[in-house]
């Protein structure tokens, strides 16, 4: 039998291809901040690199110079302007201008409006335009538990795109059907939505859509749903919108929770309040603002169910636990901080009638 001979050279080469295999593995080094007692877990750990990232896609555009409040209003010589209307001519110009550079800078002017007629609403990217500006007109009025005095313009999501980077479909939980396989429940399909995690991949519709109740707690082992206790199915969901949450914002869970006790509020850091507001405020946005416009938005648009984009945590964050890292634009757009109730002018009253000819003199008597 053949002894196989050393070789020192050949196994210099596989130590050198395994040192650099695992150098191509290693990730950078991890930055902390500890935000509790030490040895509670309550620390936030950040990825340099990432975070970088998330930066340079989180900074402000400038805005243009404000424009004077003086001089005939908007709704008074354009024709059809069913919102901002009470803007001067020059506000709601500039107002335009900006809304043209968040949302379609290579599209211009003509992605919302028809170039021969811009009173026209034939365009359904003008009908949903201006039900966005409501949108953002009721964020930022109802729902300061969230947004607070920094507010939201349509570049907190658009960030200079047509669509949001960020928007959710409601997902077919059962793509393959009913057969031998089971059913999945939406979980074992990989999904950026759960960080590719075999969690359901489409938490939205029961929580930003609906108002199923988020909670994992259980007083027994195995649990069922009811009184005893909420199901594992639950659980899954409940842990696959978490996961979500945390990307989304670019932090890991005791951003929200207090490591000692994740169910209870006690002690919880105060973002966890900011967080519940957070997801009733998708909820609402989504029923009351982006499904009505299903008749609206042509198929194309759609999701595999034949539903519109809606809104989720990332669609706002991208990354950043504060939307643009807390830089406030609303600020150099007053006109979206609020509801702008407009009455349209009277049209121009008709000339007098002619006078009527006296009456005759009554007959001598």
């Amino acid at each position: 039998m053949n002894t196989p001979t050393f070789n020192p050279r050949a196994w210099l080469g596989v130590m050198a291809l395994g040192t650099l295999l695992l150098a191509g593995c290693e990730r950078p080094p991890m930055e902390s901040v500890q935000n509790g007692y030490r040895g509670t877990g309550m620390v936030q750990v950040v990825n340099p690199r990432i975070q970088a990232d998330v930066v340079a896609a989180n900074q402000v555009p400038e805005s243009p110079p404000a424009a004077s409040a003086d001089g005939p209003k908007a709704g008074a010589i354009y024709q059809n302007v069913q919102v901002l209307g009470d803007l001067s001519v020059g506000e709601f110009t500039r107002l335009m201008v900006s809304m043209t550079a968040w949302v379609s800078p290579e599209q211009g002017c003509n992605y919302c409006h028809n170039g021969a007629n811009f009173a026209d609403d034939s365009l359904y990217t003008k009908v949903v335009a201006r039900r966005m500006v409501q949108m953002t007109q009721h964020i930022n009025t109802d729902w300061k538990p969230h947004v607070a005095e920094t507010g939201v313009t349509c570049y907190t999501c658009h960030r200079g795109n047509p669509v949001p980077k960020e928007v959710w479909f409601t997902a077919d939980s059962q793509p393959y059907g009913s057969n031998f396989m089971g059913n999945k429940t939406g979980q074992n399909t990989p999904a950026d939505s759960v960080k590719l995690a075999s969690l359901p991949y489409d938490p939205f519709t029961p929580y930003l859509l609906g108002d199923e109740p988020i909670r994992v707690n259980a007083p027994k082992a195995l649990p069922t749903s009811g009184a005893s206790g909420e199901s594992i199915q639950r659980t899954e969901k409940t842990y696959a919108l978490m996961t979500h949450m945390s990307a989304s914002l670019g932090v890991n869970c005791t951003f929200c929770h207090n490591t000692q006790n994740f169910g209870k509020w006690d002690g919880a850091p105060p973002q966890r309040v900011t967080a519940w507001h957070g997801i009733r405020m998708a909820r609402d946005l989504n029923l009351a603002y982006m499904e009505p416009l299903a008749d609206v938005f042509p198929t194309s648009r759609k999701g595999e169910l034949g539903d519109v984009a809606k809104a989720n945590c990332a669609t706002c964050h991208q990354g950043a636990n504060k939307p643009l890292l807390g830089v406030s634009m609303l600020k150099d757009h007053p006109e979206l901080a609020a509801y702008r109730p407009y009455t349209a002018p009277a049209p121009a009253a008709a000339p007098d009638a002619a006078p009527a000819a006296p009456a005759a003199p009554a007959p001598a008597k």
